[in-house]
């Protein structure tokens, strides 16, 4: 049985490094000894290390331990025999190139379909869809594919924000963009908002946090899903 968070940010304004998410992760990881980090996204270009340093600080509270999977010698086998997962935000073409390199995003995403929960965030997040073409960054290198676990059936598009009206100098939205790949892939976009996620246990999935989520069907206008509703696609 499936059992995922999928957030839209690590860091709400004026909070600490997952503070919102706390009893959430504890929730998720009850009755786990060892998370296994995945911290190839590198948010501002931080080291691995780095990284997970900040992570192990999060999740003291928590009392997890907290091992970086760029520590392993053979991370497929790590993933293998690891007790749960937690993909950081930062870059998601330089997290998907780095999963498909070291053969990776398969073995994680059997894993988690085997019921390892998983914490995903940002490009954590991202990388739970089909596929990772509904990211905000910038294509800093080039991964063998785009395609992510597809724990869920459907994309995310992280940190969704808004038009504001009448403030032209933000140049096109981000439902311009959605809009865009769903000429080309007609799969269903979530836009999730700061301060929410995506929760799967087994074959439920919810939206949960404080916003609601702006949903993208191809062909049908957008709309607003409130928080604690199941998401739900014919």
């Amino acid at each position: 049985m499936k059992n995922v968070v999928l957030a839209s940010t690590s860091t709400l304004h004026g909070q600490t490094y997952l503070e919102y998410l706390l009893p959430v992760i504890k929730e998720l990881f009850s009755g786990i000894e060892e998370v296994i980090f995945i911290p190839y996204a590198r948010p501002g270009g931080i080291s691995h290390d780095e990284y997970t340093s900040r992570v192990t600080t999060a999740f003291t509270a928590l009392n997890l331990r907290v091992r970086g999977l760029h520590t392993f010698e053979n991370p497929v086998a790590a993933v293998q025999k690891g007790q749960a997962f937690f993909t950081g935000g930062g870059n998601t073409f330089l997290l998907v190139q780095q999963l498909h390199a070291l053969q990776v995003m398969d073995a994680l995403k059997a894993a988690v379909e085997g019921g390892k929960p998983y914490l995903g965030s940002s490009a954590g997040s991202n990388i739970g869809g089909v596929n990772m073409q509904t990211t905000n960054d910038m294509p800093i290198v080039y991964p063998a594919s785009f395609q992510t676990m597809g724990l869920i059936p459907f994309n995310l598009n992280p940190h969704y924000m808004d038009p504001i009206p009448g403030v032209l100098h933000m140049g096109e939205s981000r439902e311009t963009r959605i809009r865009e790949f769903q000429v080309q892939q007609p799969l269903p976009v979530v836009g999730l908002r700061e301060g929410s996620w995506i929760r799967v246990k087994g074959g439920v999935i919810t939206l949960e946090g404080s916003e609601p989520a702006k949903i993208f069907e191809a062909g049908k206008e957008a709309y607003e899903l409130s928080a604690g509703k199941e998401i739900i696609f014919e």
